[in-house]
């Protein structure tokens, strides 16, 4: 194969393995700790039952607020605590890490995949040699 065609077929696999290869880093390069629920999205206590439980000197957060006997103390008075007033904020990384590990493992096989023919293509592996007899 002429030096010129392998230079642009070169080129073109070098094109072909930046795009994965800037996809993977982008996505391992983000930050771990943006996943948390907003605290404009807090999640109240009836609906975190399934995720958390919170338990104050061994009894549930639930019973001691529906008692009453929670109190916040101010500098004046101490007010009680009712079920509104507890919200919950989850972190959702590991269910997002779950998610993103096929899509990382694919991006990791296309980069293995041309950085091969990359190289077999640069060693001139893949030229033709024609039969011996």
């Amino acid at each position: 194969m002429p030096p010129r065609i392998r230079m642009i077929f070169a080129t073109m696999m070098l094109a072909l393995l930046l795009i994965p290869g800037v996809a993977l880093y982008s996505e391992l390069s983000r930050r771990s700790d943006i996943w948390w629920t907003p605290r404009t999205m807090l999640v109240p206590l009836a609906e975190s039952g399934d995720r958390v439980e919170v338990y104050v000197r061994g009894k549930s957060l639930g019973s001691l607020l529906d008692a009453g006997q929670l109190r916040i103390a101010d500098d004046v008075s101490g007010n009680v605590l009712s079920t509104g007033d507890v919200g919950f904020r989850f972190n959702n990384w590991q269910r997002v890490r779950t998610q993103r590990l096929p899509v990382l493992l694919v991006y990791a096989a296309m980069i293995g995949a041309v950085a091969v023919l990359f190289l077999l293509f640069v060693t001139n592996r893949l030229a033709y040699r024609g039969e011996r007899v």
